[in-house]
């Protein structure tokens, strides 16, 4: 009997009070959730949970509340809108344990939809651009179906997987979701001109996507001997790749080999891994597990954040109590940097927000969430130069951040800070 079918049928496998993970990312399986948002009426209490996705989250629609409830470890913006609606919630965890909850069944699994190549010869498909917690979802799971895409790279590493582990299989010919690149403004380039001026030759990298990674990949054409070992990466590392400037020889872990659990990008990025050697997808309990991080000589850990307080606490998940994406890999690389012998941790962010509030501020907004904390903060970066805060006391901390937040914010932050210290 073939495992062929349509979206249509493979979804009739999920079940009312089942949960359903979702493969994240450029892979996200939209053609199999919108299937499953189809069967809205005839569902109760479905939790759909995955990580960060891509597209439309149809299943995310308030009026499916009593049908679907998105259980998110990672937010992104097609579902930010359950978490006041009601019908979403999220959960804290770091990327590198997220693979636990299902093997410990903490989180059992009863449906996994996943997005992968087509069968080669010899029978297996790649999960392509998005490995992350996916191998362990399909090992837990009790159903795995597979959205098959002729269009999704093969990518060697974890996500190597053979046909027999999956039960259904739903042919589709579209193109996955990508992300052009864009030029990066005036104060990215300084910041990115900053971040490249305390990396040196033999570094590894660990970046995310954006303007201000890219604006700092730009700046190390004239670098040698770098490594990536990164929880993703996107287009900015193709021509340091090509050209030799990364080439991961004097890495730790996985020597020779380029190391991400997730690739989001454009067509061209999409076009370089396919198929080659040097970039190895791996699990994130892999990737993002601090005692491999901490092996790489000189690691450098590029991170953003929402707001940083006077004290060096860095809120990157929340604005006040308001969700907005998640823990995610950043206190992974940032302990593994941390720990990594002539690693730095670095947090770079611009100064003002869009609204021109200082994103240096002298306490965190009511309710928000510390991602990192003040002991665990080495370097912040604004497109006003980089404060150093490792080793600091908190009045020495105060004094590096006040210098580095916009200029119209100075004064008010650095006397608000104090008076209120004072009045305590």
């Amino acid at each position: 009997m073939s495992k062929y079918v349509t979206a249509a049928e493979a979804v009739k496998v999920v079940k009312s009070g089942d949960r359903v993970y979702v493969q994240a990312a450029a892979a996200t399986p939209t053609i199999l959730t919108k299937a499953l948002a189809e069967r809205a009426s005839e569902l109760k209490n479905v939790e759909v949970c995955h990580l960060h996705t891509e597209g439309e989250a149809a299943y995310a629609n308030p009026d499916f509340s009593d049908s679907f409830h998105v259980n998110s470890f990672f937010i992104g913006a097609n579902v930010r809108h359950t978490l006041k609606a009601g019908n979403g919630s999220y959960t804290p965890v770091f990327l590198s344990e997220l693979p636990l909850l299902f093997r410990k069944n903490v989180l059992p699994l009863d449906v996994a939809f996943i997005h992968v190549s087509p069968p080669d010869k010899h029978g297996y498909c790649s999960l392509g651009v998005s490995v992350e917690a996916t191998v362990a979802a399909m090992e837990n799971a009790k159903v795995v179906v597979a959205q098959v895409n002729s269009k999704m790279p093969r990518t060697f590493g974890d996500g190597i997987i053979h046909v027999s582990e999956i039960d259904y299989l739903v042919e589709v010919d579209t193109p996955i979701y990508s992300h052009e690149v864009e030029p990066f403004t005036l104060e990215e380039e300084k910041i990115g001109g900053y971040i490249a001026s305390l990396i040196e030759d033999r570094s590894t990298l660990q970046m995310g996507i954006g303007s201000i990674p890219n604006a700092a990949l730009s700046k190390l054409k004239n670098h040698k001997d770098l490594g990536l070992h990164t929880e993703m990466f996107s287009d900015g590392v193709i021509d340091l790749i090509e050209d030799d400037v990364i080439n991961c020889n004097y890495k730790g872990t996985l020597r020779g080999r380029a190391l991400a659990t997730f690739l989001i990008g454009s067509q061209r990025l999409y076009d370089f891994v396919n198929d080659n050697p040097f970039i190895e997808m791996k699990e994130s309990s892999m990737v993002n597990d601090t005692a491999r991080i901490r092996k790489n000589p000189n690691m450098v850990a590029i991170n953003s954040a929402i707001e940083v307080d006077m004290t060096g606490q860095v809120c990157a998940d929340s604005i006040g109590p308001k969700m907005y994406s998640g823990v995610g890999g950043q206190m992974d690389f940032i302990r593994g940097a941390s720990l990594s012998p002539g690693g730095k941790a670095i947090i770079a962010l611009p100064s003002i927000t869009k609204k021109g509030e200082s994103r240096i501020v002298p306490f965190l907004k009511q309710g928000a969430g510390v991602v990192t904390t003040r002991a665990h903060i080495h370097y912040v970066i604004t497109e006003n130069g980089i404060a150093d805060l490792y080793g600091k006391t908190l009045k020495q901390r105060a004094n590096e951040l006040v210098k580095i937040a916009h200029p119209t914010h100075q004064e008010r932050i650095e006397k608000e800070y104090y008076e209120l210290l004072h009045t305590m």
